[in-house]
């Protein structure tokens, strides 16, 4: 190979790798604190409707679709499933339930992404202590909803 023809090569890469690079800057979504904090009482009103035992308040803020995994590794799929687990949980851990949102990210404006620990006390047994994944949805009503749970045993 000439070298020029490596020479163009060569410019033709670095003008790859550096469009490329500019193309995969990390960028924050445009979000208001106010829908950080709409996604925290979404949560809130979640945990509620949980320790409430009231699965129409539950219901109000899951997504139709809505999984969940459970720290036993249940997948339950669909809002039916999802709530029919979670009652079937509720009265076989009662207790005091909390949930502390240790942070959220947004993936885009209408996707958010919760972590936060999921604590039930009172148990006969131990406190069962787990960590919680949430993805939340805004929907086109403009109200968010929780599309997706993963709990988590943590272990060590």
């Amino acid at each position: 190979m000439k070298t020029r023809e490596l020479i163009y090569l060569l410019a033709i890469l670095v003008l790859f790798l550096f469009s490329g690079c500019a193309n995969h800057q990390s960028t924050k979504p445009s979000v208001s604190n106010q829908s950080e904090e709409n996604v925290r009482m979404v949560l809130q009103a979640y945990v509620a409707g949980r320790q409430a035992r009231d699965l129409e308040a539950v219901k109000a803020v899951l997504d139709p679709n809505v999984d969940q995994l459970t720290s036993r590794g249940e997948w339950r799929r669909g809002l039916e499933a999802a709530t029919a687990g979670m009652k079937r949980s509720s009265k076989k851990n009662p207790g005091n339930r909390s949930l502390t949102v240790e942070s959220v990210r947004f993936l885009r404006p209408d996707v958010a992404l919760a972590d936060s620990r999921y604590i039930i006390k009172g148990t006969d047994g131990p406190d069962r202590i787990l960590w919680s994944s949430f993805t939340l949805v805004k929907s086109s009503d403009g109200k968010w909803r929780i599309t997706s749970i993963r709990n988590q045993k943590p272990t060590g």
